[in-house]
């Protein structure tokens, strides 16, 4: 199938307007071991921030030994499964030069733009798509668990970009009618039209032309892509439909509408739809730069039916002189780490030749703080997970008590081919990379 491109899409018309579904990486247009393009280039690499507020409690997340073979902590425990695909780093700090501590603002600040004093630095993100994601549909795309815009990515301090909140917004703009402004916050598909009418039965005929012309390997990869495409279809339509009666059902008299999202039962669905809508758009090469805002910073997720927030519990909440910690922050702290392990997951779900979406992708996971309870901005828990390309090596817990967690930024910037030496303001400030991790 030497005719095939490299990036194949499928056009059709949905009610009377342009669609185009682009179409994952197939083994014709790669080389006989599936890691890079059949003319030698290598695959283009994948960059994701996932960022959760309130971290986790220090001395419960921590490895005990350095290195490979490694064990997480128990409130790391939900990330077993991905071991070998992470890299955990302990003991950084956020240096405060004798700015403010900022409560939950200063260790996201730092994290993600390399300094606390300068608002107008732009984040890791914007920075990375600077170099892979000029090419693409959209040069990034951010999302937001917690029902609103907020976010981590921007390219200055008043060019911040707003996260989407929606799913099913965020299907339209990838998936829907053709293309419109991605960084239109206020955009959103016709319910109706996406529920009458899929992507997939707008290019029916095409699909099974171009079917024809694909080897067993790859009709059954377009099979498996096609066929979780169309689940993901499904379940965002259900979204739009009225629910059927209930007989026990009643109105409650009025009262004060929760914010959407803050439920973290919400939250926990809307992430999971998130995660397999940014893993399509990156295997379909419309991004190759997302951005996570699972909880940010301070999380106010809470339980349904409870006004106790992530956050309150943080600081409110006994720690349990049992187990030696705070046993309902512990919950929503594995509720995290297990949507994050999902989150993983679900790009080492999608195959690419003999190797996995995972792969050739970074996932960044940072936090804002060592210890939400005293707003400790030390021993910040710091991850990435993915081998960009094999551009990372895995698999090791790294210690670097005191370092700037600028240094892990750093790293990650070099290890996506960004030409910097060093990065982060004042203190904060370091030509030192992780070396261990670059291959």
């Amino acid at each position: 199938m030497n005719s095939q491109s490299r990036r194949n899409v499928l056009r059709g018309l949905m009610g009377g307007t342009a669609v185009t579904l682009a179409l994952p990486l197939l083994d014709c247009v790669l080389n006989s071991n599936g890691d890079a393009f059949a003319d030698g280039q290598a695959l283009p690499v994948g960059f994701v921030t996932w960022f959760q507020g309130l971290g986790f409690a220090p001395g419960f997340w921590e490895p005990k030994t350095l290195g490979a073979g490694f064990e997480f902590g128990p409130h790391l425990r939900a990330m077993k499964p991905m071991r070998d695909h992470v890299n955990l780093y302990s003991g950084m700090k956020v240096y405060l030069d004798g700015h403010a501590a900022g409560a939950h603002t200063i260790g996201p600040t730092c994290i993600t733009q390399g300094g606390i004093a300068d608002p107008s630095l732009p984040s890791v993100d914007q920075i990375v798509a600077d170099v892979i994601g000029t090419r693409t549909r959209f040069r990034s795309i951010e999302v937001s668990c917690e029902g609103t815009q907020d976010g981590f990515s921007r390219r200055s301090a008043t060019a911040i970009n707003p996260s989407e909140p929606s799913p099913l917004a965020l299907y339209g703009r990838i998936f829907g009618p053709e293309f419109r402004d991605p960084n239109a916050a206020d955009f959103t598909p016709d319910p109706a039209l996406l529920a009458r009418k899929s992507v997939l039965s707008m290019v029916k005929e095409q699909r099974q032309d171009f079917a024809r012309q694909m080897g067993a390997a790859d009709k059954a990869r377009l099979d498996e892509y096609f066929t979780s495409l169309r689940a993901l279809e499904n379940r965002l339509v259900l979204e739009t439909q009225k629910p059927a009666p209930m007989p026990s059902c009643s109105v409650p008299k009025t009262a004060e509408q929760a914010n959407p999202g803050l439920v973290i039962d919400d939250a926990l669905v809307n992430h999971k739809l998130f995660a397999e809508l940014l893993a399509h758009a990156i295997a379909c090469g419309q991004t190759q730069v997302a951005s996570v805002n699972f909880g940010g910073s301070g999380s106010n997720l809470r339980r349904p039916g409870s006004q106790q927030t992530f956050h309150m519990y943080t600081h409110e909440e006994q720690i349990d002189p049992v187990v030696g910690y705070q046993v309902n922050v512990e919950w929503f702290s594995n509720k995290v780490a297990e949507s994050l392990c999902q989150f993983c997951q679900t790009f080492q779900g999608i195959r690419e030749g003999a190797g996995t979406l995972l792969d050739r992708t970074l996932i960044m996971y940072a936090t804002d703080g060592g210890y939400a309870r005293t707003h400790s901005t030390e021993n910040i828990p710091l991850m990435t997970i993915g081998k960009a390309g094999g551009r990372v090596k895995t698999g090791m817990h790294l210690s670097a008590k005191g370092d700037t967690v600028s240094r892990f930024g750093l790293t990650i910037m070099q290890s996506l081919g960004v030409p910097i030496g060093a990065w982060g303001a004042e203190s904060n400030r370091t030509s030192k990379t992780f070396t261990e991790v670059l291959a």
